[in-house]
């Protein structure tokens, strides 16, 4: 129910290209206006990529990121870059088995089921699309990764902490650590 309730605010947010802040009414951002969806400080979660049994090869838009389970032993956080798949999980990878036996397996999918935010429409092909030229999306950001109890496979986030500022991503086995 919570996920219904959360995919029809985002739609109905996204029609008037509104911010939408996950967690509470303040978000973490201090200047708002190039912000489209931000989350909560302090909340010890992240937000799921997509867990994809086959890596997409149409519709493709860089930036894109998912959890590759083609193969799901070794299950790896990739990004497209506009050319190819770049691995983020640094040649580890985590056995997720267990987690896809609870995701839908069906490998046909409506084109039209997905949330945009900042556009009414998007060529772009994704779940959850950030359609805007001058805004973004912040992260949901955490001190440190090892507060964060039981993370999912294919969790992003930031980790806010002085001297270790840096994204981070959970294939299922380790956490990968990005710095800008």
């Amino acid at each position: 129910m919570k996920t219904i309730y959360l995919a029809l605010l985002m739609f109905a947010s996204s029609l008037g290209y509104s911010q939408i802040i996950i967690g509470d009414n303040v978000g973490t951002a201090t200047d708002k206006t190039s912000v489209l969806l931000e989350f909560a400080m302090g909340q010890n979660r992240g937000i799921i990529l997509p867990y994809v049994r086959t890596l997409p090869t149409t519709n493709l838009v860089a930036g894109t990121i998912v959890l590759d389970a083609t193969d799901p032993t070794q299950a790896k956080v990739k990004m497209y870059d506009g050319t190819a798949w770049v691995d983020l999980s640094s040649g580890v990878g985590a056995n997720i088995t267990t987690y896809l036996a609870s995701q839908p397996s069906t490998t046909t999918a409506d084109p039209n089921a997905k949330v945009i935010i900042g556009s009414n429409t998007t060529s772009a092909d994704g779940v959850l699309v950030l359609e805007s030229s001058t805004k973004a999306m912040v992260l949901p950001m955490v001190g440190d990764t090892a507060s964060i109890p039981e993370p999912a496979p294919g969790m992003m986030v930031y980790v806010n902490k002085p001297g270790f500022k840096r994204l981070a991503v959970y294939n299922g086995a380790v956490w990968t650590y990005w710095k800008p």
